[in-house]
């Protein structure tokens, strides 16, 4: 199978290997082999509904390129919220250095105001 294929699934689950599920699709796998992947689905709904609809494409070529798509439209969400959430952090901290450093500066002031009014 190609690579890009078991691209989608690189995280998707650490009980069976990806190569034997993508083979299952094509219809490659042995018997008993078939019977693992077809238990792992039993028990795990979310996959048994993915390889049920990835089962629905009639052409290899509709699959590749449904694929890609998914891949390409997955990293451009995953570097969206990269950034985003990297703009937050960039935005956030200054502000909390800044409070911190007020804070303390407000604590050392107040310290040395009462110290003085109390020696007179």
């Amino acid at each position: 199978m190609n690579n890009d294929l078991l691209n989608i699934l690189s995280n998707s689950n650490k009980d069976i290997d990806n190569q034997k599920l993508m083979d299952y699709l094509s219809g490659k796998l042995p018997d008993s082999e078939k019977h693992e992947v077809e238990t792992w689905m039993n028990e795990n709904d979310f996959v048994n509904e993915a390889v049920e609809g990835l089962q629905r494409f009639d052409g290899k070529k509709d699959l590749q390129q449904y694929v890609d798509q998914l891949n390409k439209e997955l990293n451009q969400y995953i570097e969206k919220k990269r950034t985003r959430r990297d703009r937050k952090k960039l935005k956030e901290y200054p502000w909390m250095y800044v409070t911190a450093f007020l804070l303390l500066l407000l604590v050392i002031i107040g310290y040395i105001i009462i110290h003085k009014l109390m020696n007179k």
